[in-house]
């Protein structure tokens, strides 16, 4: 299985860039992701203001409901656009950062300083919370990144897809609730993700749809680029072995998660939000042509599957199989399979 290997050699030196410059990396990553955040909220209350506009005209009888419903429609989808082209540019952000990670380009902090650098994720009582531990549930802002792929008929070694070219990423947010009262071992670890599948055929290949069936086809053009996108909103949920243990200060308990060794099982379930085929090429006359099509490919409507993470502290490696097909009526069933990195910042 040269291509499993693959996968984990190349997950394995990811976690283990891990080792430098973690302050420095964690400390971008956490303000990316509270730009994220922040896009969001912005988004969702201009939305607010314009549909509390529609109702004003709606009754002052400006516009019927069917217009209010329609316009507030449209208002919705166009926010939804401006969240995802703004989203867009945080996550290339975010993956710049990885990339940098790996390369080693991100300097190290040296380790006689120690720095702190309020991002306002921090309570006003966070000094309280150091002292005596965390709570039952703590949230986190949950990244990950890696190698995505389609097993077919429980093959992956002889795939359709290009191995390093095919890219999964996933950003959430997390809770993770200790289940024992007087005992650090066992979490239950839940939130919400937005998942985004990538796939690049080998060959000069792109998707054709004929009638109820997805296919890969031969291009009559030389494609520069040729890639298939799935956006998912999935509900993740693990149980989760926390080895940081507890520690007892001036005869009190004090448990904090995310300081030794972890790692979780369970599964996911969501809904697709959207499906995309990106093509690039040169056509007859000699122009650059970037192609986008949405539509939704047969692809499921919905995805489940099976999910576990083993690492240390924030970073864990990362794989995810998705238990229902890719597809919805292909004769030969093919799943999603996604192996990475994964990052959780309290």
């Amino acid at each position: 299985m040269r291509s499993i290997t693959i996968y984990l050699t190349l997950a394995v030196c990811l976690l283990a860039t891990k080792l430098t410059a973690q302050e420095t990396f964690e400390a971008k990553a956490r303000a990316i992701a509270e730009k994220i955040e922040k896009i969001t909220q912005e988004e969702k209350e201009a939305l607010k203001i314009e549909v509390e506009e529609v109702n004003k005209q709606l009754e002052n009888g400006s516009l019927t409901k069917a217009q209010a419903d329609e316009k507030k429609q449209k208002l919705a989808e166009a926010r939804a656009t401006i969240i995802e082209n703004k989203v867009a540019v945080a996550q290339a952000e975010l993956k710049d950062l990885v990339q940098q990670k790996v390369d080693g380009k991100i300097k190290e902090v040296s380790k006689d300083r120690s720095y702190t650098i309020d991002l306002g994720w921090k309570s006003k009582n966070d000094s309280l919370k150091k002292a005596n531990g965390e709570p039952r549930t703590t949230s986190q802002f949950v990244f990950a990144a890696g190698l995505n792929n389609l097993v077919t008929d429980g093959d992956v070694e002889n795939s359709d897809f290009r191995f390093l070219g095919s890219h999964f990423y996933e950003w959430g947010v997390s809770y993770n609730t200790r289940i024992a009262k007087n005992s650090n071992l066992l979490h239950f670890k839940y939130g919400w993700s937005v998942m985004y599948n990538n796939l690049r055929p080998t060959d000069n290949r792109s998707f054709v749809v004929t009638g109820d069936q997805t296919n890969l086809e031969t291009s009559p053009y030389n494609l520069d680029e040729s890639r298939l996108r799935n956006v998912y909103l999935a509900i993740p949920m693990h149980l989760e072995f926390d080895f940081s243990g507890k520690k007892v200060k001036d005869d009190k308990t004090i448990f904090r998660s995310h300081q030794s060794f972890r790692f979780g099982f369970g599964g996911y379930g969501g809904i697709r939000l959207k499906t995309k085929e990106i093509l690039k090429y040169e056509d007859e006359n000699g122009d650059d042509i970037k192609q986008k099509t949405k539509k939704d490919f047969n692809a499921s409507n919905f995805i489940y599957g099976v999910s576990a993470y083993i690492g240390y502290k924030e970073t864990s490696l990362y794989v995810k199989y998705d238990l229902n097909p890719l597809f919805q009526n292909n004769p030969i069933k093919q799943n999603n399979v996604s192996l990475g990195v994964r990052f959780d910042l309290n």
